[in-house]
């Protein structure tokens, strides 16, 4: 039968925080190495992960075309099904069709909004599901099964990594994502034109580098964090499972007066960890 895959995406990990965490169980999957992300945000990277591209390693002297179809046709290995190649994966370009098709089934437990399950990342899976809690990957855990007479795809995405780090309010300064911009949009277009003077509001302070430093201490705390819980996942993995591990984005604190990511061009918005390996 067909390998199990587990796909963990700790969203928005930088490689420098995973390289400086303690990841005692990942390590027991493979060594983590540098690769660089397909996008800077959320929604466009998980595009490319779920056509079956993974974070790449930024090549040199070689054709794109070539890049994406030897990565297909690496799932040959991954999965041990030899007759995987780039033809299969066409029309649609998604892993989780290939592997329905192939007797999967298939299984994805997001925790960003920008991922849920009425945008179309949620074809081609059995179950698809945002969860409650932005921090739930413990949850996660506890509800994952494998079974004995059928391969399955569980891909699970990761807030924890992600702003605001598993802090409470008022630890350190709070900002909105792409939601909490969307909900102000109708105040902004009303005030066009007006400066924040007129409209009676100060601008917003921009963060303090101590406090940028404290929130990339605290992705690293997270990462760790993570680490502790995939214990459980590990143990409950069947033999043979094959795992990938990596990050669909980094992140800026700071560098070059850049936070956060998206529309950033900054290398350390597209350096990412990745690794994966089979539990013996």
């Amino acid at each position: 039968m067909p390998r199990d895959l587990v796909y963990i995406i700790m969203d928005s990990c930088r490689f420098d925080s995973y390289a400086r965490a303690r990841h005692p169980n990942m390590d027991r999957i493979a060594t983590a190495e540098q690769r660089y992300s397909y996008a800077s945000w959320t929604a466009p990277s998980h595009h490319s992960i779920f056509m079956g591209q993974v974070a790449h390693k930024s090549p040199t002297r070689v054709l794109a075309s070539e890049v994406y179809k030897k990565e297909y046709a690496r799932w040959v290995d991954r999965l041990d099904m030899p007759d995987l190649s780039f033809k299969t994966f066409v029309p649609e370009l998604s892993l989780a069709k290939v592997l329905q098709k192939r007797g999967y089934r298939t299984e994805a437990r997001v925790s960003m909004p920008v991922l849920n399950p009425l945008t179309a990342f949620s074809r081609f899976f059995d179950t698809y599901r945002l969860m409650k809690d932005h921090n739930d990957f413990a949850g996660m855990v506890d509800e994952i099964a494998f079974s004995a007479d059928q391969p399955c795809y569980h891909f699970l995405n990761l807030g924890e990594t992600h702003y605001p780090y598993m802090l409470k309010d008022g630890d350190l300064p709070v900002i909105s994502g792409v939601h909490g911009v969307v909900k102000g949009m109708d105040g902004a277009i009303a005030r066009q034109g007006e400066s924040a003077v007129d409209a009676g509001e100060e601008e917003p302070e921009f963060f303090t580098q101590e406090a940028m430093t404290a929130l990339h201490e605290q992705q690293i705390r997270c990462v760790e964090y993570v680490d502790r819980v995939l214990d459980a996942l590990i143990a409950k993995a069947p033999r043979g499972t094959h795992f990938i591990i990596a990050s669909d984005h980094g992140e800026c604190f700071g560098e070059g007066d850049y936070f956060g990511h998206g529309p950033i061009l900054h290398e350390k918005v597209f350096e990412v960890p990745f690794l994966e390996g089979v539990k013996p």
